[in-house]
């Protein structure tokens, strides 16, 4: 690592609160700038084999790709990849309603999924249940921004397990 590279990595911020200004997720944007969002992130992710930088620098990011539960388009979105072991799961932060990803897995499970440089055809299995009960308690218990998320909101927190398929 040259030395710019090694005080680039050093001087970027840690976000240890969701509740931290300097998170994305508590940045205002227009109605213009949320609209193409992911637009960027895709493109980026895409050219650089997985990776990105800005507020998403050192995350593990996939991006998903869902079918419109109501469109029956097909509709990309990164996300911050997260693990339970070998288990990958995603979630989301989104406060005032669950996201479209997360309907639109519930209505067909069947998903792309972008990893790094490969792509994988996959399944994508929104929790509920026993099963998410168990699970969720295990999120909260390990992951602190999730579960500063979940004490500031009254709905459940969206749990989607990942599962590779054959790589495209």
């Amino acid at each position: 690592m040259s030395e710019t590279e090694s005080s680039a990595a050093e001087s970027k911020p840690t976000i240890t609160s969701y509740d931290d200004p300097d998170a994305p997720w508590n940045q205002k944007y227009s109605d213009a700038e949320i609209a193409h969002w992911n637009d960027g992130v895709i493109e980026e992710f895409r050219a650089n084999g997985g990776k990105v930088g800005g507020a998403y620098e050192g995350g593990e990011i996939v991006l998903l790709t869902t079918t419109g539960a109501k469109s029956g388009k097909p509709h990309v979105v990164p996300l911050g990849l997260l693990r339970r072991e070998e288990t990958m799961y995603v979630s989301s932060f989104i406060e005032d309603k669950y996201p479209a990803w997360f309907y639109n897995v519930k209505a067909n499970r069947d998903v792309t999924i972008e990893w790094g440089p490969t792509t994988y055809r996959g399944t994508a299995r929104a929790l509920s249940g026993a099963e998410y009960d168990e699970f969720a308690g295990w999120v909260v218990a390990n992951n602190p921004l999730l579960a500063e998320y979940q004490a500031k909101v009254t709905r459940p927190l969206p749990l989607v397990v990942l599962e590779l398929g054959e790589p495209i």
